[in-house]
């Protein structure tokens, strides 16, 4: 059981803070639900009963989210080349709300993104799975949004640039170093 004031992370929709704990009657029916305040001024009710059925667990620790981030700086991991396979697989990753999974779908789909863009479906999948990891980084590393925001974009544009230029790297290198103009590549000091 959770308390007012406790940070927790609702799978599919962010981490948030606790608010309140309020009865409710719903359809003629009296529950308990936690008041969930998420980025944005946004209020979710969760039963109580249900909570840890539907994966409600408390936010990552510093040292967590230390992890989070290396994940941001590898390699993406091997995605199916069929896009409904590919969407499914990821889809599976974010309803686990485990956040290492939900890092290696930004990533991942970051990745696609930059190399040959994304279908509408995987820029939303894309754009849901940052909220969801940023909403929680915020919480675990006691930041603001823009500074989570920039740090997830800087991550993800300096580990694109180092793995994906390395297959490019070669062709541009020589062609920085072969003059276009025909010569031998001696200076001309006329």
């Amino acid at each position: 059981m959770f308390n007012v004031g406790d940070q927790i992370v609702y799978p599919m929709h962010g981490a948030g803070v606790i608010d309140s704990i309020e009865e409710k009657d719903i359809l003629g029916e009296k529950q308990s639900y936690y008041i969930l305040k998420m980025p944005g001024e946004v209020k979710v009710m969760i039963p109580i009963a249900k909570a840890e059925s539907v994966g409600v667990r408390t936010v990552i620790d510093k040292s967590s989210a230390d992890k989070v981030i290396e994940i941001l700086e590898k390699d993406e991991t091997q995605m199916d080349k069929n896009w409904n396979k590919r969407y499914r697989d990821n889809m599976d990753k974010m309803k686990s709300g485990d956040i290492y999974e939900i890092a290696d779908v930004v990533r991942n789909l970051s990745f696609k993104q930059k190399e040959k863009g994304l279908s509408t479906g995987e820029k939303k999948m894309l754009n849901n799975a940052k909220q969801i990891l940023v909403s929680e980084l915020v919480l675990a590393e006691h930041a603001s949004q823009e500074d989570v925001e920039q740090l997830v974009e800087n991550k993800i544009n300096t580990s694109f640039m180092m793995f994906r230029t390395e297959d490019v790297g070669h062709q541009s290198v020589v062609n920085k170093f072969i003059p276009f103009n025909g010569t031998t590549g001696t200076a001309n000091n006329n």
